[in-house]
Parts: structure tokens; C-alpha cells; sequence
């Protein structure tokens, strides 16, 4: 054990209660009587690789440390080196095509509601055609968590629940979610919806506190909503510090020296330290990290530690 190690080991003894370790590896629940969910889930934005067994690797590994929740969309394919609208969803479709047995294991979610060059449709018409094309592209019978990826402002709520639900009738899904929505705008969809929306999807990371202060955690805490954080590694802007506070970069490597962790996994156990029990998403596409990645379970984050983030964050004192 390194010096450091031992002063907060001492630290721990004498701090009391105060010092209990925030971080929670607990299962979260999608829904009041929906599957667990593991606290760390795999993002597929980045699976535009051609190779079934690469493609299939990654996912194995994944599955493999526990994340059974597979996130992708029908947009992701148009970046991150892909070709094409769909692509993402196709090679997933591929892996469960080679490898049918996975399906079961995993909590399969996809995202829709984008159609490039049109910005955002939550229309009736759209947003059927998209579930029946995913399911197509997935090969699945039926899709376990569906997400409206943006909201479409000139959709009325009580419209695309009355979609959504028959969706769910209709057999094709069966949870709902958000994605990158206002809490006004998740309240309103929920307002109209019979199904319960069990998660929303906004971007957080010690670099992105805003769900913390714009109200998304909250609601997930008093609807019991999983929100399942996306880029929680900042887009990978952590390593290259491109945009990242020079004193948040210094606080999480004091933190990381201290725990005997990289960089990545004390930013990933600070997303699992709210106590909404985020899913963290994780988008990496080597195998060897994400069979790593659950290290983030063994992190202590107090709230000494927490709210260093936040501060040098922020860049500004806590009030």
C-alpha cells in the first residue's frame, strides 16, 4: 500500500460516517416490474467495425462483465467511422445472427426519433416505420427497451405516447425511455403515456454535471427512472484533456493515484456515485478494457471526493 493509500486508509477510520464510500455496484431496475440492469452497460456508436467476430467479441466481453444492457440506435452508423444510416443496429444484428444465444442474455435497447437530413420525427407514421425497420436490422422479434433518442418539438407528447404504447400492444417493444430530454419535456410525455417511462438517456461525466442541476437526476430519483449516462468518459476528451479543466484533470488524478486506478475508472465510479444509480455506457472498443472496466466497483468516493469533482468541474467554489 503506497503512502497515499494508507493517509486515506487512516482517513477512513477516523472520518466517520461522513466518509462512507458512495460508489454502488447494486443492480438497477428498468421499471417497477422490468429486468436489473448492470451499473455498467455497452454502447455500440462505435461498432462499425465489418468483422461478425470482432463485433461479437466485443459484446461477449461486455455480456461477460456484466453488462446486459446493449444500448444502440438506428442513427448510429453515420459517424465513428461507419458508412451508413443503421449500420451499428446491422452489425449487432449480425453478432445475434452468429451467436443467438447472446439475446438472451442481454436487456437489448435501441434509440429512434433521428432521420438525417430531417432533424427530429416522432410522428405516428415515422416512429412505426423505425421500431418495424430495427427490428429488421437487429433480427429480433422484439425490442426490450425503446427510446426516443430527441425530442420532436412540433409532435404533441400525448401523440407519440399513444405511438408508443401501441407499440407495446402491439408487441414490438416493451419498456420506453428517453434520451437527451428536458425534464419538462419528460414530464409532459409522461403526463400521456399508460406504459412508465423506465429510463432517460442524458450525457453525464464529471465534465457534464448539468442532469445534476438541470433536474434529470431528480426526476429519475422520484420516478424511480434509470438514467443511463452516455459518454461518461467525455467522449474520450478525459485523455487528451481537449476541453477539460486543467484543475479537474489534477483532482481526478490525485484521485485515481490515490485508489490505484486509471483516469477512466475513477471517472466511471464518480458517475456511479450519484445516488439516482446511474448505468454508465460505455463505448470502448477493445475487449481487454471493457473486461477491466468493473474495477470502477472497488473505487471510494466520499463526499469529500465527490464534491472536489464538482468544484474543480465547475470551476468554481461550492456555495
Amino acid at each position: 500500500m503506497n503512502v497515499n493509500a494508507c493517509i486515506h486508509y487512516v482517513q477512513l477510520m477516523y472520518a466517520g460516517p461522513m466518509s462512507s464510500n458512495l460508489v454502488t455496484n447494486r443492480p438497477r431496475r428498468l421499471g417497477p416490474s422490468g429486468p436489473t440492469v448492470g451499473p455498467l452497460g455497452y454502447g455500440t456508436w462505435r461498432l462499425t467495425a465489418e468483422s461478425v467476430a470482432a463485433n461479437q467479441e466485443l459484446i461477449e466481453a461486455a455480456l461477460d462483465a456484466g453488462m446486459n444492457l446493449i444500448d444502440t440506435a438506428d442513427v448510429y452508423g453515420l459517424d465513428h467511422g461507419g458508412t451508413g444510416f443503421g449500420q451499428n443496429e446491422e452489425r449487432l444484428g449480425e453478432v445475434l445472427a452468429a451467436a443467438p444465444a447472446l439475446r438472451d442474455r442481454m436487456v437489448l435497447a435501441t434509440k429512434g426519433g433521428i432521420m438525417p437530413p430531417l432533424p427530429y420525427d416522432s410522428s405516428p407514421e415515422y416512429l412505426t416505420s423505425a421500431v418495424d425497420a430495427s427490428l429488421s436490422r437487429l433480427g429480433v422479434d422484439v425490442i426490450d427497451l425503446y427510446q426516443i433518442h430527441r425530442p420532436d418539438m412540433f409532435t404533441h407528447p400525448a401523440t407519440v405516447a399513444e405511438t408508443l404504447d401501441g407499440l407495446i400492444s402491439a408487441g414490438k417493444i416493451k419498456m420506453v425511455g428517453v434520451s437527451n430530454f428536458t425534464v419538462d419535456q419528460y414530464d409532459a410525455l409522461a403526463a400521456h403515456l399508460e406504459a412508465p417511462i423506465v429510463s432517460t438517456q442524458p450525457e453525464f461525466s464529471v465534465a457534464q454535471l448539468q442532469p445534476m442541476r438541470d433536474g434529470t437526476m431528480d426526476r429519475s430519483m422520484r420516478d424511480g427512472v434509470v438514467p443511463l449516462a452516455w459518454s461518461p468518459l467525455a467522449g474520450g476528451r478525459l485523455f487528451s484533456g481537449e476541453g477539460i479543466r486543467p484543475e479537474l484533470l489534477e483532482t481526478i488524478d490525485r484521485l485515481a493515484e490515490r485508489e490505484g486506478v486509471d483516469r477512466a475508472t475513477l471517472a466511471t465510479a464518480f458517475v456511479l456515485a450519484h445516488p439516482s444509480e446511474p448505468v454508465a455506457l460505455l463505448g470502448t472498443q477493445t475487449a481487454a478494457r471493457l473486461t477491466a472496466a468493473p474495477a470502477a466497483f472497488d473505487v471510494h468516493l466520499d463526499r469529500t471526493d465527490v464534491y472536489d469533482i464538482v468544484a474543480a468541474s465547475e470551476g468554481v467554489p461550492l456555495p
